[in-house]
């Protein structure tokens, strides 16, 4: 999932020792992330009391600098080069998410992004579309090895889509499998990645029901616990994706908001999160590829455990632990996720 999501951002395929470096300052960066938190609160006070948490996060940021921005200068300068129209190496040229920042000009400030600027933009792009993807797609592989006859009815429904004797799902086949959608909705619905979304605020006060929000107020929504309020799901704690199945076996449902809000795990309105499409997409294509690829087995006498912590998402407490075996071989081995 990182190296997809570092591909889309620089539009290279970069080296695996690179992608390693990358990956390990980000994840530095994400699980201290409550610890640096702090920080942003009476910063001039913060900067004296906490001298040696300032010290980490400057030098993690500083890590993050090295490994990133060379490669935010090398696509300055294929972007340089093909103005200048001079031969580029490789014919393929992929518009890549730097590409787009690079063009980017702030209409009030009429001036483009500095490098620091597009680097925290990286930042975000990369863990934002990593972190959460990965954890969801870890839920979702948890309830369908919790749940053989669901990871079965899946299997099926792929087969019957791709044909026997093809190894791989493609994107185009994604589309044709309703039941694959509806599992990937209720992974999101009952194990949303995280249980607020960002904080919001009013510009003015607002009457919202029986309550006043003033200006500059904080809003925030209880996302989990609106995909699990009884009073919408019937049995919300249990997985069950047949629930976002009409009639026709299709899949009706709007994870957007835009006709009633039952769930939002990416936000709502104007406001929702820009990924949302590319992340249903990269859960769909992984977990039907790891579905028609494996068989999926709890470990003997092992219950799953659907316990939860806080990371940067909520992730399993105790990562799942599975006998997988290929759909076209009898051997078996033990993974951990």
């Amino acid at each position: 999932m990182f190296c997809l999501l570092v591909f889309m951002c620089f539009g290279d395929r970069v080296e695996d020792k690179k992608i390693k470096e990358i990956e390990q300052v980000e994840r530095r960066m994400v699980v201290n992330h409550s610890r640096f938190n702090i920080l942003n609160f009476w910063p001039s006070l913060s900067k004296i009391v906490l001298r040696k948490r300032w010290a980490q996060f400057l030098q993690l940021r500083k890590d993050q600098e090295e490994v990133i921005l060379p490669l935010i200068r090398a696509r300055r300068e294929v972007k340089e080069q093909r103005l200048r129209n001079l031969n580029v190496e490789g014919n393929e040229h992929v518009v890549s998410y730097v590409d787009t920042l690079l063009d980017l000009q702030l209409p009030d400030e009429k001036r483009k992004l500095n490098e620091l600027e597009i680097l925290n933009l990286c930042n975000e792009f990369l863990n934002g579309g990593t972190d959460t993807t990965t954890t969801a797609l870890q839920w979702i592989m948890t309830n369908l090895v919790k749940y053989p006859q669901i990871q079965e009815k899946l299997l099926l429904e792929i087969k019957e889509v791709v044909g026997e004797g093809e190894e791989v799902v493609k994107e185009d086949d994604l589309g044709r499998m309703p039941y694959l959608k509806a599992i990937v909705l209720e992974g999101l619905r009952r194990h949303p990645p995280a249980r607020l979304v960002l904080p919001h605020a009013v510009t003015k006060d607002t009457v919202v029901g029986e309550f006043v929000v003033p200006k500059n107020g904080t809003v925030n929504f209880m996302v989990a616990d609106m995909g699990w309020d009884s009073k919408v799901w019937d049995d919300p704690m249990a997985f069950k994706p047949e629930r976002f199945l009409n009639g026709e076996r299709e899949v009706s449902f709007d994870i957007t908001g835009s006709r009633e809000i039952k769930m939002m795990p990416f936000g709502a309105g104007r406001r929702i999160c820009p990924g949302y499409g590319l992340a249903i997409l990269h859960l769909e294509y992984f977990v039907a590829n790891l579905i028609l690829s494996f068989e999926w087995r709890a470990v003997d006498g092992d219950d799953i455990d659907l316990s939860e912590k806080q990371e940067l998402t909520i992730v399993m407490k105790n990562p799942l632990c599975a006998h997988i075996s290929r759909r076209d071989a009898g051997s078996r081995a033990q993974v951990h996720d």
